[in-house]
């Protein structure tokens, strides 16, 4: 009886999600991008073609690795179908990397295709070039130019385009006969992270592994029946969440975006009746910030998840302009987001402001979450659920990555122990609530006291002349070490160090409270990543407090 239903099973695979979409949902709208839109039987053949296209034009192994570099528009979207339909591996980019990063993702990659948006032609011709130096394998280039400008000219004279998106479409044939994965177990996609912690590394997703987060997503989100989601999280980060393939599954509608604004978040949600949209703090911003004239009023209730530090004084202003806020909490070695929480404001003016902002970092484990423990990194004991020991965040369970792309070093250590460490610090409240405190090389003890950077960063964010904010521990010969506060202020507003510090010590108690206060642009990497090792490095060469206004140029 075991070998018959063994005989029976299947692996399991998201692009099974876009199968049935097609069979089901079959003349529903499936993509929206300007006047442009496809319903799932379309995207359906469209997906079939491009997988037959790259089959016959580089003679795909499974395996084989796909890369691409364009923003939210429906060619990347049908990208995560059509190459695992193929037996390939997709490796969606961070469009804001440099060219000497891109060289190195691509070198490793060994992809035989590369995917290109017209905007981002220039940056991969350096890295071709580099890689071209290094006499590494040169990737067919695939031009993915603007659906409205067929005839425009390209930079064919900067790069040389080895075949355009439609030309490669009209290749296709739609009774392709799609490469299922011989194991669940076989990667679907290489995604990489935004070196954090280092050069950023390829973290590799399973058939299983995206098959179950897609669900999981499902249920995180609250999608319910028919979403309509607006594209304000990036498709090269964790696959959109794997919301790329949650919306095959549900049926839903996928309003794409080349770019994102206030006011485009807002008229597509009044034009589409957007019921989810997600993505980085940036995006809460960009409503709470939105002028009047751009705000419009919400048709119907908007899911918004964020992942990231979350000022209150936003979510606040969010939550009162009729959206759903949620707090997210994840990685890219976790396929995203693994665990949500709906964000609320405590009615109860009673209570401390200390208690509100913990509201930000709190965490439950969800379905299809095998399991998430706080534990003590060197004894792998559980900690106390008293809300005060501090232990290291870690996973087990089938969403999961398999490894990182040729580094089983680094894999091994990040499953030390048969558990993936995250290097997140938090502790456990006696009700399983895990509550975030901050990355372990970035958690400050000043005087015995543990400050958490992000906590800090969350009341500064909250300032209303502040655009950016990083926190990093300064050497202190008596308490070890103390917050140091790196800020941006937004464009025409001006600020002292003792306003910044007056306003923290408002929120905060005086442990965190930074006393040196540092104004002008944060180092960031090739990702948009806060480089705070550069940031620990200057503040440790600051002798005196900088109490001068300053206003930006």
């Amino acid at each position: 009886m075991e070998d018959l239903l063994l005989h029976c099973s299947a692996p399991r695979s998201p692009v099974t999600f876009l199968e049935r979409a097609a069979d089901v949902y079959g003349d529903q709208v499936s993509i929206v991008y300007g006047t442009l839109c496809f319903s799932w039987r379309e995207t359906h053949q469209r997906c079939l073609r491009l997988a037959s296209a790259l089959a016959q034009l580089e003679n795909i192994s499974r395996g084989d690795t796909v890369a691409a570099l364009a923003p939210n528009i429906p060619a990347l979207y049908e990208l995560h179908f059509a190459v695992p339909m193929a037996g390939a591996v997709l490796s969606a980019l961070n469009v804001r990397l440099d060219a000497a990063t891109l060289a190195v993702i691509l070198e490793n990659l060994e992809a035989k295709f590369i995917f290109v948006d017209y905007q981002f032609v220039h940056v991969v011709h350096k890295a071709l070039e580099t890689l071209s130096q290094k006499k590494g394998k040169q990737p067919l280039l695939v031009l993915i130019q603007e659906y409205d400008q067929e005839a425009a000219p390209v930079a064919d004279e900067f790069c040389p385009v080895s075949i355009k998106y439609n030309d490669l479409l009209g290749m296709g044939r739609t009774d392709f006969e799609i490469v299922k994965p011989k194991d669940e177990g076989d990667p679907i996609s290489v995604n990489f992270t935004s070196g954090s912690t280092g050069e950023p590394k390829g973290v590799l997703y399973s058939h299983r592994a995206a098959y179950l987060n897609s669900l999981a997503s499902i249920l995180r989100y609250d999608m319910g029946v028919a979403p309509v989601f607006l594209w304000t999280v990036d498709m090269f980060r964790c696959n959109g969440w794997c919301c790329t393939w949650a919306m095959a599954a549900l049926g839903g509608t996928s309003i794409c975006l080349r770019n994102v604004s206030a006011k485009v978040i807002f008229d597509s949600i009044l034009l589409h009746s957007v019921t989810h949209l997600c993505g980085a703090p940036a995006v809460l911003k960009m409503i709470a910030d939105a002028p009047s004239r751009e705000q419009r009023p919400l048709p119907c209730k908007v899911h918004v998840i964020i992942a990231g530090v979350l000022p209150m004084t936003q979510a606040l202003k969010v939550e009162g302009l009729g959206f759903s806020v949620s707090y997210a909490y994840g990685m890219t070695e976790v396929l995203g987001p693994a665990i949500v929480r709906p964000w609320r404001a405590e009615p109860d003016s009673c209570l401390s402001n200390e208690h509100r902002k913990d509201k930000f970092h709190e965490a439950l484990r969800r379905l299809l979450i095998e399991e998430i423990d706080v534990k003590d990194p060197d004894t792998m004991k559980s900690v106390p659920r008293n809300g005060k020991t501090i232990g290291e965040v870690m996973f087990r369970g089938n969403t999961l990555m398999s490894e990182y792309l040729k580094n089983p070093k680094a894999t091994q250590e990040a499953f030390k122990e048969g558990w993936y460490r995250t290097r997140d610090l938090g502790l456990i409240h006696p009700n399983g609530v895990i509550q975030l405190k901050d990355r372990a090389m970035d958690i400050i003890v000043s005087g015995g006291e543990i400050v958490s950077t992000l906590e800090v960063e969350a009341v500064l964010l909250s300032h209303p002349k502040l655009l950016e904010a990083a926190v990093v521990g300064k050497h202190d010969d008596c308490l070890k070490e103390k917050p140091c506060a790196f800020v941006r202020l937004k464009e025409g507003y001006g600020a002292s160090c003792e306003e910044i510090v007056k306003f923290c010590e408002e929120q905060l108690p005086n442990s965190m409270v930074p006393r040196t206060v540092v104004f002008g642009e944060l180092p960031v990497n090739s990702t948009g990543k806060v480089q705070k090792f550069t940031l620990r490095e200057k503040a440790n060469t600051i002798h005196s407090v900088m109490s001068q206004p300053c206003i930006e140029p």
